[in-house]
């Protein structure tokens, strides 16, 4: 009996002890696997949210200031100009700019220069100053080169003016020098009897360059010139040159003669006719400017003695053409050595009536005559 009692307590026990396991045990697996996949989902979405706002927050203009003068180097990558900008306080995080930029397709048409960019200005319109080339318009010099005008007059005339040293710029015109970004001036052939070798290359303009150019910038940007206007000539002006059995040098040479002869731009290619008459016939040149380039100063009238000095340039002295240019030529006088006009005159006279016309004529007697006729003006 005893024992049964036992037995009945014992079978309780372990009754209530299974009843406590059982009150014990946690929810499912599969609402604990929820609770998980929930939980990560807002650790990532705070994540996604911290990662959007730290991306936001840099891409936020900076505080308003003063415009800055930033410098975007030519061949400056995107990142480099990112970088740039963030050194100037023009944007916020280079780095979240630089992948800003790579998202839009933006960077590679940004353009090298002087930028005024403030602080607080929006992405979009940094984006479109910098792809627009705005940059900061640089402090310009102005200055005229006269047609005709000689090497050394036009160092003399913008020495004057304090835009260069006439030393150095004398010594570069005169000297070898690589203008490796001019074309023209290529064709100027080896010689030791040039006065000046860049005499007849510097075309006469008026030019607009930056404050503070050097002498050799300056001459660079002249050189260019005469390549841009010997583009501009009629088409088929090559073809011309090579048709005549002159060399581009010589064309040049011939369009400086007729420079310092001519006045009135009808008159050049009859002028431009004449030389290359005299040149076929042949005959020397015999013109008067050739020999007051070959003088240490022109002079206002010629003496027999000058017509006699001993120099390369003397076409009085000399066969054919003289070593080189004799002046900057203009355009019109470019192309009339290029086209000239189909005459068969040997000799011109200035008329003296101040038309600063000339009387052309084939023959040696026309042209006495045309001289009486000249003088007979001037009375």
């Amino acid at each position: 009996m005893e024992h049964t009692e036992q037995m009945d307590e014992q079978k309780e026990r372990q009754s209530n002890k299974k009843k406590r396991k059982k009150r014990r045990k946690g929810p499912p697996s599969w609402v604990i696997s929820i609770y998980v996949v929930i939980s990560l989902l807002l650790i990532m979405a705070l994540g996604a949210g911290g990662v959007y706002y730290y991306v936001w927050s840099n891409l936020k203009p900076t505080h308003a200031g003063e415009a800055l003068k930033v410098t975007i180097s030519k061949g400056m990558s995107a990142s480099g100009v990112a970088e740039t900008l963030e050194e100037n306080g023009i944007i916020r995080n280079g780095k979240i700019f630089g992948y800003y930029l790579k998202l839009k397709n933006e960077g590679s048409g940004f353009q090298a220069g002087d930028y005024e960019l403030q602080p607080g200005m929006e992405l979009s319109a940094i984006i479109n100053k910098l792809n627009a080339g705005e940059t900061i318009k640089a402090e310009t010099i102005h200055f005229t080169i006269p047609e005709g005008y000689t090497v050394q007059q036009i160092a003399d005339k913008l020495s004057s003016e304090g835009f260069v040293d006439k030393d150095t710029f004398m010594s570069l015109a005169t000297g070898e020098h690589d203008w490796a970004d001019a074309e023209t001036v290529r064709s100027i052939p080896e010689s030791d009897a040039f006065k000046v070798r860049l005499e007849g290359y510097l075309f006469p303009e008026t030019y607009e360059m930056k404050v503070g150019s050097t002498e050799e910038e300056i001459i660079a940007r002249m050189l260019q010139e005469t390549d841009h206007k010997l583009n501009s000539l009629p088409e088929g002006w090559q073809d011309a040159i090579d048709a005549s059995g002159r060399s581009l040098h010589e064309v040049l040479t011939i369009a400086s003669l007729v420079e310092r002869e001519v006045v009135v731009d009808e008159e050049r290619p009859i002028v431009a006719s004449v030389i290359y008459n005299r040149l076929a016939y042949p005959m020397r040149l015999q013109i008067d400017a050739t020999v007051q380039y070959a003088l240490d100063e022109p002079k206002e009238r010629l003496l027999q003695a000058d017509l006699d000095i001993d120099s390369p340039y003397n076409t009085y002295k000399v066969d054919g053409l003289p070593p080189g240019p004799i002046a900057s030529p203009s355009l019109a006088s470019i192309e009339a050595a290029i086209f000239p006009a189909d005459t068969k005159y040997l000799f011109y006279v200035t008329k003296k009536d101040g038309s600063q016309t000339h009387l052309f004529a084939k023959t040696y007697n026309e042209h006495l005559k045309n001289i009486q006729l000249s003088n007979k003006a001037s009375k």
